[in-house]
């Protein structure tokens, strides 16, 4: 399903602005949301992403205003691709679609936890979570 791209207000910051406290693109999003987000110096926050039904950690991406706003709107998660610096609907390539439940800000604003209903893989790899790699953890108690 496509997203539609309707034009968009504001004025971007400059990426520089250590405060970050505008989007560095411009967004038709909520202007009281907005205000509760502290973004990076690039103008983004992350994004840690969980299956719904069984709240497992998927992956952690990145969006700015205008992803979170398209996320909201559509319910269909929308991020920022840092690499190719454009947005991306998780699944318009893949067919591994994430249909969105739920957004919720955490207490500083920083990040956001996202409950998606995860058709496929969440990762590119074809995994179901980005995090299927363990670490060994060894612990010296004092």
């Amino acid at each position: 399903m496509p997203v539609p791209d309707a034009p968009v207000t504001g004025v971007p910051s400059e990426p520089s602005d250590p405060a970050a406290s505008t989007p560095v693109r411009p967004s038709r999003l909520d202007p009281a949301i907005a205000a509760r987000l502290r973004r990076s110096a690039d103008g983004l926050v992350a994004a840690v992403v969980r299956a719904h039904d069984s709240g497992e950690v998927l992956m952690v991406a990145w969006m700015d205003d205008e992803a979170l706003h398209r996320t909201l709107t559509t319910g269909r998660a929308t991020y920022w691709s840092r690499s190719r610096r454009e947005y991306w609907v998780k699944g318009a390539t893949s067919g591994h679609h994430q249909y969105v439940r739920s957004v919720a800000l955490d207490c500083d604003g920083d990040a956001l936890l996202v409950s998606v209903d995860q058709v496929g893989a969440a990762c590119h790899t074809g995994h179901r979570t980005c995090f299927y790699t363990e670490l060994p953890v060894t612990r010296t108690d004092a």
